[in-house]
């Protein structure tokens, strides 16, 4: 028990030890590096700007991704767009994830977690079906995808407001590849660091402000982290079209 107390400690919980051995969790410490979404947009920003080459997209993942997007696309310049990964949950538990799919069926698949699972190529299918439906939904509701049809050329920015396991991002980023930019860049506030080596080997450079060694959930790093609700996403995308941005 007392192991299991320390551990918990050490991944950035503040931890009530109760009677019979148990544990309640009273929240999760991480330094709240950032004030909110804003704040991590524009701090990234500020270091993507060295890296700018006057043209491009930012392709925000919704509907965090979407708030910090549109600070670094307003700072560069650049016109913004959505890139919708969706993640797979297992047929049995949704809530755990065996992949991600995007608009276009790009499919990441962790093959041992199926396997382990028992979830058959059918049953696979038929979830990845459903996200991409679902995708398709969300994009037609915001009118996302015109900039990114018409896409000729330049930096592709894929950002989300931090990235977990990584799954959604590298689906993402496949899907982005598809595209042919010149540079296909992946720009988070925070990530774990095996997840950023593992995307780095897709992107062409990957910008993170912070990794820290004993990651939790991006959550953690945020003082103000309330959900972005759907008609934000789509007053986001209107303000930039009126912004000519």
């Amino acid at each position: 028990m007392e192991f299991r107390y320390k551990r918990l400690c050490r991944l950035g919980m503040n931890v009530h030890k109760q009677a019979g051995g148990a544990f309640l969790i009273l929240s999760v410490r991480g330094g709240n590096v950032f004030k909110d979404r804003v704040d991590a947009g524009r701090r990234l920003a500020g270091k993507l700007v060295p890296y700018s080459e006057g043209e491009g997209i930012v392709l925000a993942i919704p509907r965090g991704g979407v708030v910090v997007g549109y600070e670094i696309a307003r700072r560069l310049g650049y016109l913004m767009d959505l890139i919708i990964p969706r993640k797979i949950g297992s047929p049995h538990n949704s809530e755990v994830a065996i992949g991600a799919v995007t608009q276009d069926g790009t499919c990441i698949v962790d093959h041992r977690l199926v396997n382990l699972l028992g979830v058959t190529r059918t049953e696979l299918e038929e979830k990845k079906n459903d996200e991409v439906r679902e995708i398709k939904r969300r994009m037609n509701l915001n009118g996302a995808g015109r900039m990114l049809r018409r896409f000729q050329g330049g930096q592709l920015i894929l950002v989300d407001d931090g990235v977990a396991t990584g799954h959604t991002m590298l689906a993402a980023l496949r899907t982005a590849r598809n595209y042919q930019p010149e540079e296909l860049i992946v720009a988070v506030p925070v990530a774990p660091r095996d997840t950023l080596e593992t995307l780095k080997k897709e992107a062409d450079r990957v910008v993170c402000l912070l990794v820290p060694e004993c990651f939790y959930a991006v959550g953690q790093y945020y003082e103000e982290f309330d959900q972005v609700e759907d008609f934000e996403v789509g007053e986001i995308l209107r303000e930039l079209q009126e912004q000519g941005v």
